[in-house]
């Protein structure tokens, strides 16, 4: 029975990596030929400011408490053991906690949005300041409604159906790429236009994934009314853990934009961002190869399936040489690529591109240990080295471009820098757990 297990966890792990391709190949294009619209469409400043805006607002996303992490753990465990009831009441506790959440961040944040100085905030002067306000309570709007209705990507990375959420980017960014190629054909330069399409696209894909989950496929896990206190424990328990490490990244890779923002200028955002879209056919192309395993890891782990696991771990790593080697072509021809693909307008230098290829080196590395310690549950190493990383990087940045002039790759390489202590720490956590092939901690 153990290894009829092991080989559908085996077969299913592969389907959705080979859906994710798909996919994430045709949601990479629309979003690849969205941002050249994009920027023709505001400018170079305008878009940088668009850029930062998704940035700092992606933050409400992380006022889930790690609710979202920790139902994909516990509703992984609940169906490990065919317990489907209790993962209907983990789901029911969930959603409710959720909205809310959401109804309470919706209320403050767009309160306060009428008393903050926007373009102090976004140091421009470009944009006025009522429309940076409405673009912003627009964004909020939308933003905090996916929030909600969003738990439905950790719903399908539970039952290991992670190529369904490729799917939903799919649809998010081709209505996104639609929308703003009629933005284009109909109406005047106006940033608030765009935070409406994208919103639009946004929850219109989740809804659509929501309706196919609990509609179609799982009806009796759809989501009531529901705040047991015996489900919100263990959810906060280990979602408070998340959340943390989800906060420590937020302010690592968050005020990277911010950064760049108050000390070079709005327009260099782009620049940045240009770079990062390019290298992140790497960065996505790894991700559907490993985030499958997240809860796969959970399944096997619960079932005492470790030999599955050193399996698939040392797959990882021989697919590792693989990112090195993308990385470093994807480096070579990065300007050639982006004069193609946005045009010459948009100057970008070696060092920022060596930087991100870097960057990217470095964040598949963790990545293929985190979706183990993260699937079995075992982050205090993770949560540690994230904390330290969050108080270390802001300070680095500072100091690379200020003090030893590094310029704009000065605050890639600070990022760089912090995240290397987890580059470090988690294939040491992960060996040691190997080695004892038993559990280590309580579910």
């Amino acid at each position: 029975m153990t290894l009829d297990v092991s080989k559908e966890r085996t077969r299913n792990y592969l389907q959705q990596i080979k859906g994710a391709v798909v996919y994430k190949a045709v949601a990479m294009l629309a979003s690849f030929l969205a941002i050249p619209l994009m920027i023709r469409y505001l400018g170079q400043e305008q878009f940088g400011v668009w850029s930062t805006l998704l940035t700092v607002m992606s933050w409400i996303v992380f006022f889930d408490l790690g609710v979202g992490n920790g139902l994909r753990n516990k509703v992984a465990e609940a169906l490990a053991r065919n317990d489907r009831k209790e993962a209907a009441d983990y789901i029911a506790s969930g959603y409710s906690l959720i909205g809310l959440i959401a109804l309470a961040l919706w209320v403050l944040v767009t309160g306060v949005s009428f008393f903050v100085p926007w373009q102090t905030v976004f140091n421009t002067q470009g944009i006025p300041e009522a429309t940076l306000r409405l673009t912003v309570q627009i964004a909020v709007f939308f933003i905090v409604l996916n929030f909600w209705i969003g738990l439905i990507s950790a719903l399908l990375g539970a039952v290991q159906k992670t190529a369904m959420a490729a799917l939903g980017q799919l649809i998010s960014n081709v209505l996104a790429l639609l929308f703003v190629f009629v933005l284009t054909k109909t109406t005047d330069t106006a940033i608030s236009y765009l935070a409406l399409a994208y919103g639009l696209s946004l929850v219109t894909a989740n809804i659509v994934l929501s309706f196919w989950f609990f509609y179609q496929q799982n009806c009796d896990l759809r989501p009531t009314p529901s705040l047991d206190k015996t489900h919100i424990k263990p959810l906060l328990s280990i979602g408070l853990k998340f959340f943390t490490i989800q906060l420590a990244v937020l302010v690592i890779f968050s005020t990277d934009k911010m950064l760049i923002t108050q000390l070079f200028g709005p327009e260099y955002v782009t620049q940045y961002d240009v770079v990062f879209k390019l290298f992140s056919v790497i960065t996505f192309a790894h991700t559907l190869i490993s985030m499958p395993l997240w809860s796969a890891y959970t399944d096997a782990y619960h079932r005492g399936d470790m030999a599955w696991i050193k399996r698939m771990l040392h797959k990882q790593l021989i697919i590792f040489i693989g990112v090195i080697i993308s990385v470093i072509v994807v480096g070579f021809l990065a300007r050639p690529l982006i004069a193609i693909w946005i045009g010459r307008e948009i100057d970008v230098s070696y060092p920022l591109i060596i930087a991100i290829g870097l960057f990217v080196l470095v964040s598949a590395w963790n990545n293929i240990y985190a979706m183990f310690v993260n699937g079995i549950g075992d982050i205090k190493i993770q949560l540690y080295t994230a904390v330290i990383a969050m108080f270390l990087n802001v300070p680095l940045s500072i100091i690379f471009v200020k003090y030893l002039g590094l310029g704009l790759s000065g605050i890639v390489m600070a990022t760089i820098v912090s995240l290397s202590l987890a580059a470090v720490a988690l294939p040491i956590q992960v060996n040691r757990i190997m080695r004892l092939g038993v559990k280590v901690v309580s579910a």
